[in-house]
């Protein structure tokens, strides 16, 4: 029995998707959304709508509380999707490297299954799975469910 889904999120549209996909097809199930925000390449972890507007020479806490602007907009949509199926999730964020912050906390919270994305960028830039995705569906010891 799946009793808790991990969905790692990072705003682009197939991570809403991913969520979607989720709430609909294990609807008794506990659901997570994950957001990394990745210190080494800081439009991965924005939402497309502050991407436009990233000024790479911030200071450091000036980028701290980027990430955190980031970040409680996607959990602001995260509890606006979540409520479209009158359910409520759980969501966490790690700040490091999105590849092994989600293989480890699979393991370590006791997920059953994981939900994203294919890939956080455009068709343009990977052309079937991002490096994350790619990482991820390779490492966890439990099933994953790719979005297209």
């Amino acid at each position: 029995m799946t009793d808790n889904i991990l969905v790692p999120m990072d705003g682009s549209p197939l991570s809403v998707e991913a969520l979607r996909h989720a709430l609909t097809t294990f609807p008794d199930a506990s659901i997570t959304v994950l957001h990394v925000v990745d210190l080494f390449e800081p439009g991965y972890g924005t939402a497309p709508e502050f991407e436009s507007s990233y000024e790479p020479l911030m200071g450091t806490d000036e980028w701290y509380e980027r990430a955190d602007e980031v970040t409680e907009q996607l959990f602001r949509e995260v509890d606006s999707v979540a409520a479209d199926y009158d359910r409520e999730v759980e969501t966490t964020s790690e700040i490091g490297d999105p590849k092994r912050i989600i293989v480890d906390y699979t393991e370590e919270e006791d997920v059953d299954h994981v939900v994203l994305g294919a890939h956080g960028r455009t068709e343009k830039e990977r052309s079937l799975f991002g490096s994350v995705t790619e990482v991820v569906a390779r490492r966890v010891s439990v099933p994953v469910t790719l979005i297209r």
